[in-house]
C-alpha cells in the first residue's frame, strides 16, 4: 500500500472503512474544528463568532473581528485560504457606456486576479448621491461573500456608497480621481492616478513653447476635469499667469471640448493653446477648431490627457499618459491584501503619469509671443 502520511492507529475505528482520500479530508476538517476552538478560546468568544468572522460576515463588531484575527494570528494560523471563493466584483458606477479608460482599468485588474487565481464579476451601478446611505440598495451579488469577496469601484462615485460598504463591512477600493467631493473621514483603499502633476508638466511644457493665452477646456464640475485644472492653475500661477478656462457644463466629453472652443472663438478671446482635461474633449476641440477654419498646429497648439485616443488623431495629440492598466492592477493588488489581513490601516496609492509630445503642440515665433503677451486677458465660465 502506498504510504498516506497518516498514522492509521489514531484514526478510530469509524474511519477504517475509509478510502485514504476521505481519511486525509476527515483529518483536514477536525484540524479545522480545532482550529476554531483554539482561536475562540485565544478571543474569549464563541466559536460561532469566530466561523462569522473568518467567512467575511459584515453583521460583527469591527472591535470584535479585530480581537478574533489578532488571536488567529498570534497561533499561527493562515486565514488567506479560509473562505475557498475566489471572485472580486468589478463595479463601474454611474455610466451609460464603459470608457476606453475604464475598460483599461478592468483589463489590467483581470489580469491581475487571473494570475493569482481569481475571478473577476462585471457589474453596472447606478445610484444618486442624494440617498441617504442607509437607503440604498446594492447589487445582490455584492452583499453575498459566498459569491464575491470584495469591490473595485470605477466609474462615478459619491460618498454615500463609500459609507454604505465600510458600514457593511465590505472591502472595496476606489478610483480617487473619480470621487465626486470630498467625503469625511474616507476609510477605504483609494488608487489615483497623478493626473494633477501631469497636467502641471503638460502646462509647463507649453509656457516653454512661448505660450501665454493657454486655456483650459473641460466641464470642470466633474472630479477627474477638476484635478486636470488644478494641474493647470499651479503651473500657471508659477509662472505669473492667470488661468483661463471654457468650462461646459456637459457630461458628453466630446460635446465639453467642442462648444467650449467655439464659446470662447465667437467671443473674440485671444488663444494659443488648448489644454483639454481628456484626449476625448481634445478631439472635441479639434472638431470646433477645425469647423472655425483654424489648423492645429499652425493656428493653435491642442493637447489632452489620459492617452486613450490621442494617437488616433491627426495630428496625433500631445497628451499626459495615465497607466489605466497599471492603475487596475494596484486596485486588484490593494484588494487582494486587504482581504488577506482585515485589519491593514487604509492604504492610498498614486499612479505617476508621463507626458507625451507628439505634433499637436508647436512652438511659437518670437514676434507672435510678444503680441500674445500684449492681449487682455480674460476668464470665462458657462
Amino acid at each position: 500500500m502506498a504510504d498516506t502520511g497518516l498514522e492509521f492507529s489514531s484514526l478510530g475505528l469509524a474511519e477504517t472503512g475509509l478510502s485514504d482520500m476521505e481519511r486525509v479530508q476527515s483529518k483536514k476538517d477536525r484540524k479545522s474544528k480545532l482550529g476554531l476552538r483554539e482561536i475562540a478560546s485565544a478571543a474569549q468568544v464563541s466559536v460561532a463568532t469566530v466561523s462569522r468572522v473568518l467567512n467575511g460576515n459584515s453583521h460583527v463588531d469591527p472591535d470584535m473581528q479585530k480581537t478574533v484575527l489578532d488571536a488567529a494570528a498570534k497561533l499561527g494560523f493562515d486565514l488567506s485560504q479560509r473562505n475557498k471563493n475566489k471572485a472580486l466584483a468589478f463595479l463601474l458606477s454611474n455610466r451609460t457606456m464603459m470608457h476606453s479608460f475604464h475598460s483599461k482599468i478592468l483589463l489590467g485588474a483581470e489580469a491581475y486576479c487571473a494570475a493569482r487565481g481569481w475571478n473577476m464579476v462585471f457589474l453596472s451601478f447606478n445610484y444618486s448621491p442624494q440617498i441617504p446611505w442607509k437607503e440604498l440598495h446594492l447589487p445582490n451579488v455584492v452583499q453575498y461573500r459566498d459569491v464575491v469577496r470584495a469591490v473595485i469601484l470605477a466609474g462615478t462615485n459619491y460618498g454615500n456608497l463609500l459609507e454604505l460598504l465600510h458600514h457593511k463591512g465590505i472591502a472595496h477600493v476606489v478610483l480617487g480621481n473619480n470621487i465626486v467631493g470630498e467625503p469625511r473621514g474616507l476609510k477605504s483603499d483609494i488608487v489615483f492616478s497623478d493626473d494633477i502633476h501631469g497636467i502641471r508638466d503638460m502646462t509647463e511644457h507649453l509656457i516653454g513653447l512661448g505660450h501665454r493665452h493657454i486655456w483650459f477646456v473641460g466641464n470642470t464640475r466633474l472630479p477627474w476635469f477638476a484635478r486636470c485644472f488644478e494641474g493647470y492653475r499651479q503651473a500657471m500661477a508659477g509662472a505669473g499667469l492667470e488661468p483661463l478656462q471654457s468650462s461646459i457644463n456637459s457630461e458628453d466629453d466630446t460635446e465639453s471640448g467642442y462648444l467650449g472652443i467655439k464659446s470662447l472663438l465667437a467671443r473674440k478671446e485671444p488663444v494659443t493653446a488648448i489644454i483639454a482635461g481628456n484626449d476625448e474633449a481634445a478631439h472635441g476641440v479639434y472638431k470646433g477648431a477645425r469647423d472655425s477654419g483654424l489648423k492645429i498646429p499652425d493656428d493653435i497648439s491642442v493637447s489632452g490627457c489620459d492617452d486613450t485616443i490621442g494617437a488616433w488623431l491627426y495630428p496625433r495629440l500631445t497628451t499626459v499618459r495615465e497607466f489605466a492598466e497599471q492603475i487596475g492592477k494596484q486596485m486588484a493588488e490593494s484588494i487582494l491584501n486587504r482581504i488577506a489581513d482585515p485589519t491593514l490601516a487604509p492604504q492610498s496609492v498614486t499612479i505617476p503619469t508621463e507626458l507625451i509630445k507628439r505634433e499637436s503642440c508647436r512652438m511659437l515665433p518670437a514676434s507672435r509671443e510678444a503680441a500674445s503677451d500684449r492681449a487682455p486677458i480674460h476668464v470665462m465660465n458657462h
